[in-house]
């Protein structure tokens, strides 16, 4: 009796060339040695949020690119950019080319808080601005902080702290790094010289790490001042301080930061405030005056409740760093409470809870814009173990070759990038910073990228 033929071998779609993406493809490239993946994302270049959600003075976090490079490097993966998936190409289209399609799509939109004012002219959402500080191509790319003087972040996570860090440090501080002349001549001219950022709850509820605390004080042109008066802790502090070293760290330079003298001489200053609730932007004429904030009290169990007691702060802007959210995904489901693509353990399921054969999440997009770059390295490990534990039931594409979904591309005339394309530009961007010394300087718009990385 002959034997069953075996499945064709794997082919899988990854829709978004960061981090997340990134490690699944490596996960299942080392996992299965004959599945192929083929990487999708809607810019020109991979890298996702380490090129544009990581602040340009954090040199030590864009090496991560170095190891995501090599795997890119793999024969069994390739990368197909200026493709945006539920917009140029249909997720049903995909599915006849791949067996499997992880959305790995991130999240890169402001949550909204919620409180009156939100709207005004100088409130503004942390990714509006980090998207400008890291020429985002498809965002504003115009910027202006001329007038204000004081601004508030509110939110002391580490996305609060880079938009806190890069308002304080000069223009000039920033030469160094990949920032086009745009958003340099911005912060050059920057007449910002107090930076206030506000915590709803104590500092041994901080979220950032030691690292990203302490570079705050780097620049000699910054003081950090800690408001004394938030320096609170009770029952669930000190529980939270006795499981966590790294969270003991982040205590101990606050405290230092709180009692020491200020410095002398002209600079700027960013002030912490601990326990101060935003409740408020408040406005005139349309445009951010102030911003009132409701002490808080801490609860004994790592909570806090509000006291009543109101302050209004004198403001000329204010930055809303309270998390990011996902966007929807065009034929797939969304749950718009959590605001990811509803899944278990990586499995994307309808609105009845059922799973969508072959189709799968990881990243943010999965589980929220939570945990370190590193996370999402676990986070693939995940869905790709159940991915390829669905293996055996999934039903093969009819159409399995890479020239395949080339033609396809070809036929909509899409500008596709690939990843010989991004070397090139890599060297292009470059030989910019060749002449002031610096490593690299960006070429910030799609057209530019776009016309480097294509020229053959």
């Amino acid at each position: 009796m002959s034997q069953p033929a075996s499945p064709a071998p794997l082919r899988v779609a990854v829709v978004g060339a960061g981090p997340a993406g990134i490690y699944a493809a490596d996960i299942l490239t080392k996992n299965d040695p004959d599945v192929t993946v083929d990487i999708f994302d809607r810019l020109p270049t991979p890298y996702g949020l380490i090129r544009y959600g990581v602040a340009p003075d954090h040199p030590r976090i864009k090496q991560i690119i170095v190891a995501l490079h090599r795997v890119m490097e793999s024969e069994r993966i390739a990368f197909f950019g200026n493709v945006q998936v539920g917009v140029d190409v249909k997720v049903d289209e995909l599915r006849q080319f791949y067996d499997a399609i992880i959305f790995a799509t991130g999240a890169e939109r402001d949550r909204s808080m919620g409180i009156p004012g939100e709207e005004l002219d100088g409130s503004y959402g942390a990714a509006d601005f980090v998207a400008f500080y890291d020429s985002h191509p498809d965002r504003e790319q115009t910027w202006n902080l001329v007038g204000p003087r004081e601004v508030a972040v509110i939110g002391v996570g580490n996305v609060g702290l880079d938009v806190a860090r890069i308002l304080a440090r000069t223009g000039d501080e920033l030469l160094y790094t990949d920032i086009p002349e745009h958003v340099h001549a911005v912060l050059k001219d920057s007449t910002v010289t107090d930076v206030h950022m506000f915590a709803r709850r104590g500092p041994a509820q901080a979220k950032f790490t030691p690292v990203e605390l302490r570079e705050l004080d780097h620049s000699p042109n910054v003081q950090c001042v800690v408001v004394p008066e938030g320096m609170e802790f009770d029952e669930g502090s000190q529980t939270a301080l006795a499981g966590s070293k790294s969270l003991r760290m982040v205590v101990d330079v606050l405290s230092e930061w709180a009692i020491r003298d200020a410095k002398p001489g002209p600079h700027r200053r960013i002030h912490l405030h601990f326990l101060e609730n935003p409740v408020e932007i408040l406005g005139e004429d349309g445009k951010v005056v102030g911003l009132r904030t409701e002490r808080q009290e801490l609860t004994g169990d790592e909570g806090v409740r509000g006291t009543g007691e109101f302050t209004d702060w004198p403001m000329q802007a204010v930055y809303r760093a309270v998390g990011y959210r996902s966007e929807s995904v065009e034929d797939l489901p969304f749950d718009t409470k959590k605001l990811v693509l509803p899944n278990v353990a990586g499995r994307v399921v309808d609105l009845h809870g059922e799973p969508l054969p072959g189709i799968y999440a990881t990243g943010w997009v999965k589980r929220g814009p939570v945990g370190l770059i590193g996370h999402t390295k676990s986070d693939a490990a995940e869905t790709v173990r159940n991915l390829l534990a669905d293996e055996p039931e999934l039903a093969r594409a009819p159409h399995r070759g890479r020239a395949d979904v080339i033609a396809l591309l070809g036929e909509k005339s899409l500008p596709v990038t690939d990843f010989e394309g991004w070397d090139r530009l890599d060297a292009h961007e470059r030989t910019l910073g060749e002449p002031t010394s610096r490593e690299r300087i960006k070429v910030h718009t799609r057209d530019g990228m776009t016309s480097v990385a294509r020229v053959r």
